[in-house]
């Protein structure tokens, strides 16, 4: 495994075992990495049988990474309000993404149009503010609303703001991460390291 699989697995295995935790399925160890305790930003994805179960994240990092990932998986199981709260029968259909997000940057842009030609798609995850209305895309994000307008369109449709607003006292941010799939995570010469701390 490279570096940042070793950090992939561990907070993958962090999120399934907060959850199978709260629903009484896993026992044992806790995953540990120095990076665990130092502070992060991640958000946790949740599938049940590919479909989308729940997605909770952080922005900023103001908690050591372990206790990040642990609160969002447990949100993204339970608390989103896009779907009931998982069931410990449906345990077993569940697969966990992991994004951890670098720190947020400004973009300062004179109107949209500028705003548009400095996405890079793929990419960039997005935060728009303005007044009481925010919202964030991951860059995952890219792959259902690949255009550049159609992207910002949704994402200004979640923050609560009509697809055609602006004002230059809108705020956007963009932001990277790294994301680790578990599925991809349970490699031939990872799976000996995972079933010891995930049973």
């Amino acid at each position: 495994m490279s570096r940042d699989d070793v950090l992939g697995a561990a907070l993958v295995t962090t999120a399934r075992r907060a959850i199978g935790t709260a629903l009484g399925r896993t026992n044992g160890r806790w995953p540990e990495h120095a990076a665990l305790a130092a502070p992060g930003a991640t958000f946790v994805t949740l599938f049940r049988r590919d479909a989308l179960h729940g997605c909770i994240g952080t922005l900023k990092a103001h908690r050591p990474l372990g206790i990040d990932v642990r609160a969002n998986a447990l949100a993204a199981a339970f608390r989103d309000p896009r779907s009931p709260a998982l069931t410990e029968s449906e345990f077993d259909d569940l697969s966990v993404e992991v994004s951890l997000l670098s720190a947020a940057k400004r973009l300062r842009v004179v109107d949209e149009s500028e705003l548009l030609a400095r996405l890079v798609p793929g990419l960039d995850g997005v935060i728009i503010e303005y007044g009481d209305w925010r919202a964030t895309f991951l860059p995952q994000v890219w792959a259902t609303l690949p255009r550049p307008r159609d992207f910002l369109a949704e994402l200004k449709l979640k923050a609560g703001m009509p697809i055609d607003f602006w004002s230059a006292e809108v705020n956007v941010f963009r932001y990277g991460v790294t994301k680790w799939k578990e599925r991809e995570l349970l490699s031939t010469e990872t799976q000996a390291w995972q079933r010891e701390v995930l049973q």
